[in-house]
């Protein structure tokens, strides 16, 4: 017997709702019919009522345009390229399968290449709570439906930041993974072997939550540490370079929430960190963004859809010859090693997520300068190895100030545990 009431339909019901009334359609590239999202819902009442557990159980959930979701094309951002998915990308289908529910395809940079949100033939997304600021990006549509709560959870991807910038930018929380935590399968690639899916939420515990469910087997454990509180590197301001105004003291009074909540911080040198991150479009690495969609851009590439930023940049790294590959990742692992010894004993890296929050007027003036800027401190990350929380710290100017939370692979849960430590008192 169907249930007398309808949880989930009324929460599905209550978020149309919402979609119309914010009045976003650049955060969408595809909506679900809401017939067939309704039918859904229904279907999990009926799956609740029955006493099935289902810890996501009407969890509404949008999807990066570039992660295959059955029955809504996957364009990465790119009408032209679309393709038809016949089922969903595992991190996707995990979801629902402990009851999470779809609406849809979120707005992007194109093809995963940008840290702005604003390279994309879908619009422009602008930050929730100015619009005269980028979302942030590549996962633009997706941090923005979060913070505006259009949806609960919200899946991104991660190559240079692409998961964190945009949460910092909107007040969410974004989880980078250990690389190969979560399956890729079923997701466009920016460089392959570097990508992450990551998942945006409004709390921690959310997102912690869904991370567990897409995640592959067990980890391997945290790394051994010593008994003690949490260690903390932070760098001094001058390493820093030049942040937005008031972005140095919000990044210091994070530092000092840590410490008051018994961290011991310590300095460390940044230099290898910087001068990784600054390998991976600057140097030979950008090649294999032209070994994912480079022969599709070659086929057209004056086509109307592309963004010509993104089309310049993977197109002139075509070019790249091997050796130039082959001698930076030599100098990657030299950098690599430099890491780890400036880590030390260190159980996480606490930055900025981001030196500034441009308007999209400053963007559209020099959009590769931008774009470098804004990927100062979560470009290296996954070269490095590494994985990131991106946790909301506070409020410059009335907008979100985020910071970030680096740590060695598979120290994930750790750095949530640190990152929780960031919440204001009650």
């Amino acid at each position: 017997m169907p249930p007398t009431t309808s949880p989930v339909l009324a929460r599905v019901r209550a978020a149309h709702d919402r979609i119309e009334a914010v009045g976003r359609p650049e955060l969408w590239i595809g909506l679900r019919p809401r017939d067939e999202v309704a039918a859904e819902a229904e279907r999990l009442d009926a799956r609740l009522a029955s006493g099935e557990s289902l810890p996501l159980a009407g969890r509404l959930l949008a999807v990066k345009g570039n992660i295959d979701v059955a029955g809504l094309p996957t364009t990465a951002g790119c009408p032209s390229y679309a393709y038809e998915p016949d089922r969903d990308a595992p991190a996707v289908a995990r979801l629902r399968a402990a009851g999470a529910l779809v609406l849809g395809t979120t707005n992007m940079d194109q093809f995963a290449t940008g840290l702005t949100g604003t390279r994309s033939p879908y619009g422009a997304v602008a930050a929730a709570q100015d619009p005269e600021r980028v979302g942030g990006g590549s996962s633009s549509g997706s941090a923005v439906a979060v913070a505006l709560g259009l949806v609960d959870l919200a899946l991104g991807t991660d190559t240079a930041g692409s998961g964190r910038i945009p949460a910092a930018f909107n007040g969410v929380f974004g989880l980078k993974p250990t690389r190969g935590l979560v399956p890729t399968q079923g997701v466009v690639p920016a460089c392959a072997s570097l990508d992450c899916v990551t998942v945006l939420a409004r709390t921690l515990p959310e997102a912690e939550r869904a991370m567990a469910l897409m995640a592959g087997p067990a980890p391997r454990p945290d790394r051994p540490r010593a008994p003690g509180p949490w260690r903390i590197a932070v760098p001094s301001n001058g390493q820093l370079g030049a942040l937005d105004p008031g972005w140095a003291a919000a990044y210091q009074s994070a530092a000092a929430r840590l410490r008051a909540a018994g961290t011991r911080l310590r300095p460390v040198d940044l230099t290898p960190f910087t001068e990784a991150g600054a390998l991976l479009y600057g140097g030979a690495f950008v090649a294999e963004r032209y070994t994912a969609v480079g022969a599709f851009i070659d086929g057209d590439p004056t086509a109307p859809d592309l963004d010509p930023t993104v089309a310049r940049i993977i197109t002139a790294a075509r070019d790249i010859p091997a050796h130039r590959l082959f001698a930076d990742q030599a100098r990657l692992a030299v950098l690599r090693t430099a890491a780890t010894a400036a880590l030390g004993d260190a159980d996480a890296l606490l930055l900025p997520t981001a030196p500034g929050h441009p308007t999209l007027a400053e963007v559209a003036a020099d959009p590769v300068g931008a774009h470098t800027r804004l990927g100062r401190f979560t470009s290296s990350t996954n070269l490095l190895g590494l994985c990131a929380v991106a946790a909301p710290a506070g409020v410059v100017d009335g907008l979100p100030f985020g910071v970030m939370l680096i740590g060695p692979a598979h120290t994930d849960e750790r750095l949530a545990r640190i990152a929780a430590l960031l919440a204001p008192a009650p």
